[in-house]
């Protein structure tokens, strides 16, 4: 399990690292994205986003729980807070095993249903723009995924 934490200053900061780590994930790639509400969640998501060559606006799938876009790679975002108490699957391993990237918003409410490898991704929030980013990896894949993203 490899480990990671960086401070970003800036919304433009959080999106550039996004999309940084976008570069390096594939298809079936599983990250999941906790924090409070503001930590900068959707703004991490719309980083890695503009990654994968999507090209439509992201916002949180608050409401329809799961928003898919098409890009270079799929992007499948969920935001999973509606579910909390929940023990339904909404199909998540037809997106977990599917041909795109899955991010998950408050993934501790399904985290029976999440992969063994995926990459956790905690957002604290420091103030109005700052942010610390936690990276730790659950797999040898997302072990050189937060090797290549420290270099």
């Amino acid at each position: 399990m490899a480990t990671y934490q960086i401070t970003t200053n800036t919304e433009e900061a959080t999106k550039d690292l996004g999309e940084k780590l976008a570069l390096l994930l594939k298809p079936g790639d599983v990250v999941t994205l906790d924090g409070d509400l503001g930590a900068g969640k959707t703004t991490f998501t719309k980083g890695i986003a503009a990654g994968l060559g999507v090209k439509r606006n992201v916002s949180s799938p608050t409401f329809t729980i799961i928003k898919e876009y098409e890009g270079e790679i799929p992007l499948y975002h969920m935001d999973v807070y509606r579910l909390e108490g929940s023990d339904e699957d909404i199909g998540f391993l037809e997106y977990f095993n599917g041909d795109g990237v899955t991010v998950v918003e408050w993934s501790i409410f399904i985290s029976d249903f999440l992969p063994e490898e995926k990459l956790e991704v905690h957002l604290t929030s420091n103030g109005e723009h700052s942010r610390t980013i936690t990276f730790i990896s659950h797999g040898s894949h997302f072990d050189r995924v937060i090797n290549q993203l420290k270099s």
